[in-house]
């Protein structure tokens, strides 16, 4: 039973020998994972941008979570079955170039989300040390986060430990600053006039983003739980809680801390005004605890990045210096990145987050029909690695054709800063767009695949 320092496999399948995953493990990953700053401003959006009071962006909040959390740990069950991460496995619905399509865009997506890390580490490391300046903080936080996305699997775990024991401190204590401030935090149980329906949906919808937006990569952990009934429902399980919990602790100091701030206003700055004494402590558990999500991040683009690679050359195999090299390529690309984001980003942030509802809705719905009621779990992991994709072809055109269907349904309801669809503006400038993207999805695609066998002309190769 291999427990190897620095990970050698990487996107083909994990030998049933080398399955020593825990449920243990992936509820610390996800828990920890979650523990971090940019959480903490995610939850403040419900306040910042949606502008509702304490009561209905915790129901946001819980409501968020559970749903979004529930569509991300239906993926994460994937994992022992399959053995794969999860865009590779994404060929048995796409085909290996149409699966190459939506990967880029998820390698795209875990860039940003690295940077924005990077971004609001940078930010907490400021206010504990000001003289050191934008440019030196963004480095030290990246030089700080590298070690785990290069060496892999392992250590991510031991990133994700260590995560939610800083985490859980730094929530704590952040418990404790809001809990004695008095009538400060009853002033947030007040009512406030912009708690609408419309408010109340666009905050629940970036809150369920947030779950989504972790199910490209969900699978890359749980593809090393054993392949039995009880493995497959304790990474349901382990993944379900931990990242539900995990994301609304932080969430809710991100509300609180939100309340009354203006919407290009700095969260990290009314956080730590509200923390005194304790903002050294907190900042300095967040900055240290951003390790495990920087490295996720990075390392699970850097899959997805490989698994395109192969798709055009397949019979090159892909190791572990192909993963080292890649990830610091793309670790380069997020800390470039991370130093030109700081001007504007909670709402650069928002646009980001809406965006890839967009993308991430469509691919989630057709994986989890085409897992769950077409295949029933039951794939054929070596076609995946064929030159031609075996079985499931180059292109399925039935997957692509909803994909794009799905981006333009979704088109008219979309609401943002650079656009509102004329049935967003219709709503008061809700953005449902994701309801509707999973609503035309699923059952046309649920259609269309038990019409075309995948051994039919709906497949091109």
């Amino acid at each position: 039973m291999s427990k190897e320092l620095i990970e050698t496999g990487t996107i083909y399948p994990i030998p049933a020998a080398q399955r020593y995953g825990s449920a243990r493990d992936l509820f610390t990953i996800w828990f920890g994972g979650n523990l971090m700053i940019l959480t903490v401003t995610t939850g403040s959006l419900t306040t910042t941008v949606f502008h509702l009071s304490l009561l209905p962006a915790l129901c946001a909040l819980v409501a968020g979570n559970l749903c979004g959390g529930l569509l991300m740990a239906l993926h994460a069950a994937q994992g022992p079955a399959l053995g794969v991460p999860q865009m590779v496995q994404a060929r048995g619905q796409f085909g290996t170039w149409g699966a190459a399509f939506i990967t880029v865009l998820v390698v795209l997506m875990y860039v940003g989300f690295t940077a924005s890390n990077l971004v609001l580490g940078s930010s907490t490391l400021d206010l504990l040390s000001p003289a050191l300046g934008h440019v030196k903080t963004v480095v030290l936080i990246a030089l700080l986060c590298v070690f785990p996305a290069l060496a892999g699997y392992r250590a991510l775990h031991w990133a994700g430990k260590l995560g939610t024991i800083l985490g859980a401190v730094a929530i704590a204590l952040c418990g404790f600053s809001f809990l004695t401030a008095g009538p400060t935090f009853a002033q947030a149980t007040h009512c406030a006039p912009s708690d609408t329906l419309v408010h109340f949906l666009g905050a629940f919808s970036i809150i369920a983003l947030w779950q989504i937006a972790f199910a490209p990569y969900v699978s890359d952990y749980s593809r090393y739980l054993p392949d039995t009934a009880e493995g497959t429902r304790k990474a349901f399980i382990a993944t379900y809680a931990g990242s539900c919990l995990g994301a609304f602790l932080p969430m809710v100091i991100g509300l609180v801390a939100g309340i009354g701030l203006a919407t290009n206003g700095s969260v990290i700055g009314a956080l730590a005004s509200q923390l005194g004494w304790l903002t050294w402590p907190v900042f300095a558990a967040f900055t240290l605890g951003i390790t495990g999500p920087v490295g996720m991040n990075v390392y699970c683009g850097t899959l997805s990045l490989l698994s395109v690679l192969q798709t055009f050359l397949p019979r090159y195999h892909f190791g572990s210096r192909w993963r080292i090299g890649t990830t610091l390529t793309l670790y380069g690309l997020a800390t470039w990145a991370a130093l030109f984001m700081a001007d504007g980003f909670l709402q650069s942030y928002l646009e980001f987050m809406d965006m890839l509802m967009a993308i991430m809705v469509p691919w989630t719905a057709i994986n989890l029909v085409d897992y769950y009621l077409i295949h029933h779990g039951s794939y054929q992991v070596s076609a995946f690695f064929e030159p031609d994709g075996g079985r499931y072809g180059r292109v399925n055109i039935s997957a692509m054709f909803c994909f794009f269907l799905s981006l333009a349904a979704q088109i008219p309801f979309m609401s943002g800063h650079l656009y509102t669809g004329p049935f967003a503006r219709l709503l008061h400038g809700a953005d449902l767009s994701w309801v509707v993207g999973l609503l035309v999805t699923a059952p046309v695609y649920w259609l269309l695949a038990n019409k075309f066998s995948f051994q039919t002309s709906s497949h091109i190769g």
